[in-house]
């Protein structure tokens, strides 16, 4: 009789740890969302105020205690785009060498292991080498290239580990087939290995840039400007940035009731950008899979 019972209450004993285990994890993911959306609904309350077309549209003004974010929206955009032309090509082609030629070994394991390290680096410390290198060493000066060119060191380790798992995760019968009706292998990376990897790419390099759209460190050492109301007329100009504009807003100055308002209403610009972003990710995600799926 008790041998019977015995399995009975062990198994209650499992399915009630289940639960709890399964009660515990959820609640842990509830609570993420929940912080998250008390982060988004209190910016929104304390910013939605301030932001109107004139907001978006106009400089700033009044020693930064009115007018607009303008140019400060275009020179984040301005850095981005800048970030984005240098870390895609050289994360996408060191991931390709990394995991379609360099020998497997103790090569890989070290290059692997120092972009994981690049990776983890303070920002500040990317801000305080552009500096040295770009605006000091090279003469570019307090610029977008400057910044642009730190801005994409940071984004170029991500760029790196997400293209060599994206290529790491197609099977090798495809690299094998191609090779056997005769593709050369640079063919069969152009042709098959690549296209059929873009989605995950490109879904890495939006989000390092969605990344870097709120960096400070970097861009405060290397082109940002304090109060800079046009727009920047080449690539050696300075430009204002939104994380820069936030910051300043919110610690200079002595009337910060006034200022306050402006500071929510630049973070929820900084907010619905960084959104933009990661949509235009997940849409091209899916184009590039449906394309795939296609062909």
């Amino acid at each position: 009789m008790r041998q019977d019972i015995f399995p009975l209450q062990q198994g209650g004993r499992k399915r009630r740890s289940q639960w709890l285990a399964f009660g515990v994890f959820g609640l842990m993911s509830y609570s993420i969302v929940f912080i998250l959306f008390a982060i988004l609904g209190f910016i929104i309350y304390k910013g939605i105020g301030v932001v109107s077309w004139e907001f978006l549209t106009t400089a700033p003004a009044d020693g930064m205690t009115g007018g607009g974010v303008w140019p400060a929206i275009v020179g984040t955009f301005y850095l981005m785009a800048g970030s984005a032309l240098f870390a895609f090509p050289v994360g996408v082609m060191s991931g390709i060498y990394m995991n379609e030629y360099a020998p497997k070994g103790w090569l890989v394991r070290f290059i692997r292991m120092m972009t994981n390290n690049l990776g983890g680096i303070p920002s500040v410390v990317f801000g305080l080498f552009g500096m040295a290198l770009f605006v000091k060493y090279l003469g570019f000066g307090d610029s977008i290239l400057s910044g642009s060119l730190t801005l994409g060191l940071l984004c170029v380790p991500l760029v790196i580990r997400t293209t060599e798992e994206s290529l790491k995760a197609i099977p090798d019968s495809f690299r094998e087939g191609s090779r056997a009706l005769g593709a050369t292998k640079l063919q069969t990376i152009w042709h098959v290995v690549l296209p059929m990897g873009m989605p995950n790419v490109i879904t890495g390099l939006i989000l390092a840039l969605g990344r870097v759209s709120g960096e400070t460190a970097p861009i405060l050492f290397t082109c940002a400007a304090y109060f800079l109301p046009r727009l920047p007329r080449s690539v050696l100009d300075q430009c204002m940035a939104l994380p820069y504009h936030l910051y300043v807003v919110s610690t200079s100055g002595t009337d910060m009731d006034s200022q306050l308002p402006l500071a929510y209403g630049t973070a929820l610009v900084l907010i619905l950008i960084v959104l933009v972003v990661n949509l235009s990710a997940h849409a091209l995600r899916r184009y590039f899979s449906n394309k795939v799926k296609t062909n």
